[in-house]
């Protein structure tokens, strides 16, 4: 049994809850926003999930390296990067009193990576269908159902 399609499945689950993650955190900010959520209760929903977002990705990038996906993996290294580089400065987690200061660009740092992580939804999921089909059909059995070669 070949085991690529499994791996992309869990390449697509992972980039699944990656879009959930920040999809969840985007919501939060414009709730924040539009005066729906108090700043204590924004700032600790987002905190909550950042953490998990971030080791999420990291794993994500290194099962991508583990399995020699390099396109992949050089893909997502410079937002691997960003979190890292956030982590270590300890700018990763938002203040309750400077919350509305660094709101917009926060907002607009989490759009950017929603975009990469559907763009990498885009890929993964292309990948996932040309594995799926190819270790379902034989190559003779291609050649026959595809007519291409």
């Amino acid at each position: 049994m070949d085991l690529e399609p499994l791996l992309w499945i869990i390449f697509f689950l992972m980039n699944m809850g990656l879009i959930a993650l920040n999809l969840y955190q985007i919501v939060s900010l414009s709730d924040l926003e539009a005066d729906y959520l108090n700043p204590y209760e924004s700032s600790s929903r987002i905190n909550h999930v950042v953490i998990p977002e971030y080791l999420l990705h990291g794993a994500f990038s290194i099962l991508f390296l583990l399995s020699g996906h390099w396109f992949f993996f050089l893909a997502t290294l410079p937002a691997a990067y960003i979190n890292l580089r956030k982590f270590m400065k300890r700018e990763h987690l938002i203040d309750v009193t400077e919350v509305f200061r660094v709101l917009s660009v926060e907002k607009k740092l989490r759009v950017v990576k929603l975009g990469f992580y559907l763009l990498l939804f885009v890929l993964v999921m292309t990948r996932l269908v040309f594995v799926t089909i190819n270790s379902a059909v034989d190559e003779s059995e291609a050649t026959h159902l595809f007519g291409l070669f």
